[in-house]
């Protein structure tokens, strides 16, 4: 997605990371419709296909997409998003799929009869399904939709980082409720990987002056401690016992196993009181 990261991914490259994740210790995988137009479950689709079917036990999620030109977050535009991925990676089923991005349509007409909440359990009920989730954005919304009870996941990024702590009562209702709980985006897009030699953006935005602040003062900290500051961006989320998965964004294949070491790295215990208490102030939170 080179207009949020500002750098593209050569199509063999990116088969080849699918490939490197399908052998690994890994045994989650997360896409969607609507990524790079439908670029990212044909390249997967295509590791598929190479391999000769994904692992045993392996979970590939999906999400339903809207029509990106339109608008269209319809029932029938639901079907037409999972026919597409079928076809794009080469399933008949999905152990998860998601209904992405629901603040585009908001939370009354994502639930309203024939919308798209509907149409998502109706997969469910096909078998197409096995398991359902919600994600997107926006805090309170995401929390209205796990009040409903008809989600098993609920995915969540950028809001639960090192930075940003803005679903923690989200994170915290689903875990209580038994739902699932992914957290993705823990760079932030990237600056908690790269820091901010790559450019002060934060969720894909251009980042606050106070934001800016709390990650110059995070890499400060990782390098007192001489953490590296992707290893304390990935082990925020994981050591959390109420996530389920931490979605990482990779774009080469070697990228797999080094994610894995990093999430392995020893972090001293004063660390994190340390960096608990440098986050951007709340009033900067994405929310």
């Amino acid at each position: 997605m080179p207009g949020n990261f500002g750098y593209d991914t050569p199509a063999e490259r990116g088969i080849e990371t699918a490939l490197a994740a399908m052998g690994g210790p890994i045994n989650f995988l997360d896409t969607s419709n609507s990524y790079s137009a439908g670029e990212s479950e044909r390249r997967i689709g295509a590791a598929i296909a190479r391999r000769g079917g994904l692992p045993e036990d392996f979970v590939l999620a999906t999400k339903l997409d809207r029509d990106v030109e339109s608008g269209d977050f319809g029932a029938e535009r639901m079907y037409r998003s999972a026919r597409e991925s079928q076809e794009r990676l080469g399933l008949d089923t999905f152990k998860l799929l998601h209904l992405h991005d629901p603040e585009h349509v908001g939370f009354d007409a994502a639930m309203a009869p024939g919308g798209p909440v509907e149409a998502l359990l109706s997969l469910k009920e096909r078998g197409v399904a096995q398991y359902v989730g919600v994600a997107g954005g926006p805090v309170e919304m995401l929390r209205r939709f796990v009040d409903t009870g008809v989600f098993d996941v609920v995915l969540t990024h950028n809001r639960w980082s090192l930075v940003d702590r803005s679903a923690d009562q989200l994170i915290q209702e689903a875990s209580d409720a038994g739902v699932g709980v992914l957290n993705a985006a823990v760079f932030g897009g990237g600056v908690l990987a790269r820091g901010l030699r790559s450019g002060a953006r934060y969720g894909y935005r251009d980042a606050a002056p106070r934001v800016v602040a709390a990650i110059t003062a995070l890499e400060d900290l990782a390098r007192s401690f001489d953490v590296p500051l992707p290893a304390a961006a990935i082990q925020f989320s994981t050591r959390d016992p109420r996530i389920s998965s931490t979605v990482l964004g990779v774009s080469r294949p070697e990228r797999i196993a080094g994610s894995v070491d990093l999430n392995a790295m020893p972090i001293p215990d004063e660390f994190w009181v340390q960096a608990q208490q440098l986050a951007a102030p709340s009033d900067t939170w994405l929310w």
